[in-house]
């Protein structure tokens, strides 16, 4: 009889140290959600169920991501130890797998000695063993030393009988863990380690989003901003793009209007200047930007960049959608950019194109816009 395989892959959090002002995993990443890429990574043929747990908030934005996969969302909890909980209580396969979302660099090969590491020993926690020389400090001063050959880092997936790990989560009660291998450990047994893989990161810092992205060249009293926008489609009749509202059969998941050109815009713009992103100046858990004109906001960013001593001169954006049709609107959006932006209209070009059916914008799930600007300096 075949063993059956679940995977719970932890979403809910809200990622707080990347700066996004949002779930870091619904951020960019190559020009998708972050998250969908670590979808992708367990959509194989040995896996039988994987459930997704995410926050109320973003449960709409998740979801539509999930779909595509026939993944599972699940409504997870205040802590990641009652997200992991509450997951557990829907699997019905055999093994477990327990991932975090913001590993998406994970390969095939680890997902799979992870399944056969649990069918030999229970269980199976990846880890790398540590390479530097390991102390511990109090107050900034060192209290001890340990010895590495037997300290690891763990990693996840993280695997277990589904039986073992729902009874070893029932018997922790209220209490709250960082992983799951420590929930067994204290209930079970001791977890098996595995070996894990130095590509498999966690997503915490900005600056881990930026895996691919060139540098940017700047040169004396000029800077050139790069920013990205990605947004999921959900129910509705029209996106929002540089300002023009156009008929689609679909509508972008937002707490603002959507417009992904003009937030990649803001973005790219602050970025030249050396500022902040978008999120800080305009959070999503702020309810005077529900709903808002993003052309609004822009007029803001455009204050605020000036305010530094910039002027924006030159703005180029490229966009990414299967749908709507976008080559009849781009001279009534380069017409708003330039309105809202003072950059004159021969120095801004949109060019649209679709992913020719692959991938995230290739199957129809959103839209993903790039922004370059160059600002002089006043």
């Amino acid at each position: 009889m075949k063993t059956k395989i679940s995977v719970i892959i932890c979403a809910a959090g809200k990622g707080e140290r990347a700066g996004f002002g949002k779930n870091k995993l619904l951020a960019p990443l190559y020009g998708e959600p972050a998250l969908r890429h670590t979808l992708k990574k367990f959509d194989m043929q040995e896996i039988d169920e994987v459930l997704v747990t995410s926050s109320e908030s973003d449960f709409e934005e998740i979801s539509a991501l999930t779909a595509p996969f026939g993944y599972k969302t699940v409504l997870g909890g205040k802590t990641r130890t009652e997200s992991v909980k509450n997951a557990l209580k829907q699997v019905t396969g055999d093994i477990v797998l327990i991932h975090d979302g913001a590993r998406p660099f994970l390969s095939r090969e680890l997902i799979l000695n992870c399944i056969r590491s649990v069918k030999t020993y229970g269980s199976g926690v990846c880890a790398l063993p540590a390479t530097d020389t390991a102390v511990y400090a109090n107050l900034g001063v060192v209290s001890a030393r340990t010895d590495r050959n037997s300290l690891y880092l763990l990693q996840t997936p993280q695997g277990f009988k589904t039986e073992d790990i729902k009874s070893a989560y029932s018997l922790a009660g209220d209490k709250t863990y960082t992983d799951d291998s420590a929930v067994y450990g204290e209930y079970i047994g001791a977890p098996r380690i595995i070996e894990g893989e130095k590509s498999n990161i966690k997503l915490t810092f900005k600056d881990d989003f930026k895996r691919g992205y060139p540098p940017l060249p700047s040169a004396y009293g000029q800077r050139i901003g790069f920013g990205v926008d990605t947004h999921c489609f959900g129910d509705g009749n029209f996106v929002t793009l540089a300002g023009v509202k156009i008929e689609c059969d679909r509508k972008l998941i937002a707490h603002s209007d959507g417009d992904v050109i003009i937030h990649a815009v803001m973005d790219a713009l602050l970025s030249a200047s050396g500022l902040k992103d978008i999120g800080h100046y305009f959070p999503d858990t702020d309810a005077r930007f529900k709903d808002a004109d993003s052309g609004k906001l822009l007029t803001q960013v455009i204050s605020t960049v000036k305010n530094e001593g910039f002027t924006p001169v030159n703005l180029s954006v490229s966009v990414q959608a299967e749908k709507p049709k976008l080559a009849p609107h781009v001279n009534s959006m380069v017409q708003n950019l330039s309105a809202l932006t003072g950059i004159p209209v021969n120095n801004i070009a949109i060019s649209a194109g679709t992913n020719e059916g692959l991938g995230f914008i290739g199957e129809g799930l959103g839209i993903t816009a790039y922004a370059l600007v160059l600002l002089n300096k006043d």
